[in-house]
């Protein structure tokens, strides 16, 4: 097969939809198909290269429109790049590759994958909808990441007959490991980095507990739930990896609570330390607090680490990839009482963690492995080829 592939970017460019498309085209290319990924670049220079097999374009990029990249060369690339796929795969939302592709005029087959509904930018959904209902109904598939998206999205509910649920993956044996040197070493670095604080009950002789959260920190990550709640959790110390723009007023609260000491912001760390990280902690905590947060694919991360994990119930995927009293547990989410009682009830029993932790483990390499990921795809591929 002739793969095309169009987002808005790519590795370098680190993200939960880059690293995605990164594996997909990888993959594809490492199973004998022809794949070009067409992106936009960083600056005003369009680039050409080949990366692990596959082709890579990078059109220059003219302007940035509400974090969206605009490159008018790319829609000259779309069209004759499309004239030469068999498969076309889009990555929503993303409208000016769409649009690009919308007006490209390619016989192929059309994939879209619906990573999220357009949540917050409700002025370019204003303007984009029309095209957006263009793009979706000449799509030949559309692939949710859960069943529960299809189900609650105002957009994919309406157009149910065209979707299939593939499931985003990861490399679960990066994660199923970690050097134990290191992940000791870890854990005692960042337990007496946030050790400067004594437990507010001075009965309490419970060691710390750690809490890890990963991500970009932004508004839907819900992270102002978890330090809201961390008054309750005496015992408890919260780690957070990532960078973001909600660093900075999340600092502040976590001051204001008198909790700043048991809140640790690492920033962002190397690819090569993350699994570390994952083992180093006791409980894995993503308190989403909007449907922005589409599926959470450092859930699956945590889980092939072995770690249980707790999120909130947004309409999303978030409470599919975690089951709830299985692999970990859902709670409403802008609650911090109810997630501290949780996290609670967690901390103080070990064997639980332990029976959810390798739960989640398996369910991890089951549903959410990428070669897993990579052969859905590409059956969905094939099946729609097999058609013509």
């Amino acid at each position: 097969m002739n793969i095309l592939y169009i987002y808005k970017d790519y590795y370098p460019v680190l993200g939960g939809i880059e690293n995605h498309v990164r594996a997909l085209a990888e993959g594809s290319a490492a199973r004998g198909h022809a794949v070009t990924v067409l992106v936009t670049s960083r600056d005003r220079r369009t680039r050409v290269e080949t990366m692990n097999g596959v082709r890579l374009i990078k059109t220059a990029r003219w302007i940035n429109v509400s974090s969206t990249p605009i490159s008018p060369a790319m829609f000259g690339w779309v069209r004759s790049l499309g004239q030469a796929a068999d498969i076309v795969h889009l990555h929503f939302p993303y409208p000016p590759g769409e649009i690009a592709h919308l007006f490209g005029r390619s016989r192929a087959k059309t994939i879209l994958s619906y990573h999220s509904d357009i949540v917050r930018q409700k002025n370019l959904l204003r303007v984009y909808r029309p095209l957006m209902w263009r793009v979706l109904r000449r799509a030949d598939r559309l692939i949710a990441t859960s069943p529960s998206y299809i189900d609650t999205s105002p957009v994919l509910s309406r157009l149910r007959d065209k979707c299939v649920v593939v499931p985003l993956g990861i490399d679960v044996d990066r994660f199923a490991t970690a050097d134990p040197a290191r992940v000791s070493a870890l854990r005692t670095q960042l337990s007496n980095q946030l050790a400067n604080q004594p437990p507010q009950h001075p009965h309490t002789s419970t060691p710390p507990h750690l809490l890890l959260s990963v991500g970009k920190l932004r508004y839907y990550k819900g992270l102002d739930t978890l330090i809201r709640a961390l008054p309750d959790l005496p015992a408890a110390r919260c780690v957070i990896v990532g960078t973001g723009p909600m660093e900075a007023e999340w600092r502040r609260l976590a001051a204001s609570l008198n909790v700043a000491d048991r809140v640790a912001f690492v920033g962002d760390v190397p690819d090569a330390d993350l699994p570390a990280y994952y083992h180093a902690a006791d409980l894995y905590v993503l308190p989403a607090n909007a449907r922005a947060e589409a599926f959470g694919i450092a859930l699956v991360e945590a889980m092939a680490a072995g770690l249980p994990c707790v999120t909130t119930e947004v309409g999303s995927g978030t409470s599919w990839v975690v089951q709830d009293g299985a692999t970990g547990c859902v709670v409403p989410p802008r609650d911090p009482a109810a997630l501290a009682q949780v996290i609670a009830s967690l901390l103080g029993d070990a064997d639980r963690r332990r029976r959810m932790g390798r739960a989640a483990a398996d369910r991890a390499r089951a549903e959410f492995d990428e070669q897993v990921m990579i052969d859905r795809v590409l059956g969905v591929y094939a099946s729609l080829l097999e058609r013509t």
